[in-house]
């Protein structure tokens, strides 16, 4: 379960940072750790405020046809952006279109990770 948790994190620190290189208005300050730690942070934000946010905004959601999630995932990206000084995120712009390609290319990183189904199945089915 903790290796599962490290190679995610890794694997968003990765993410985070090809969206850096990607996305102008969005700026890493430091090396990998300095990833590694905002890859933390937005998992935490991510996790207390994401259901939060989503809860409050269903609405909009719903009316929009969840279109409005990206607005909420840009938000999640400019607050773990405020609490940290390694992460800068310039505009609204940047920050909606860095959650996008945060959310498709943690997206497509987690399906080549193997499920926890998966897992069961190798090792209970004979």
């Amino acid at each position: 379960m903790l290796v599962r948790l490290a190679i995610r994190l890794l694997l968003l620190a990765a993410v985070i940072g090809v969206v850096a290189v990607m996305v102008p208005g969005i700026e890493v300050n430091g090396g990998f750790g300095a990833l590694l730690w905002i890859s933390v942070l937005f998992s935490v934000v991510n996790a207390i405020l994401g259901p939060v946010f989503k809860l409050l905004s269903l609405p909009l959601i719903v009316l929009t046809l969840g279109l409005f999630l990206l607005v909420v995932n840009a938000a999640l990206l400019a607050i773990t952006a405020g609490l940290s000084s390694h992460l800068d995120v310039d505009s609204f712009r940047a920050a909606v279109l860095g959650g996008l390609l945060i959310a498709v290319f943690s997206w497509l990183a987690m399906l080549a990770l193997p499920s926890r189904r998966d897992e069961w199945h190798r090792r209970y089915r004979s």
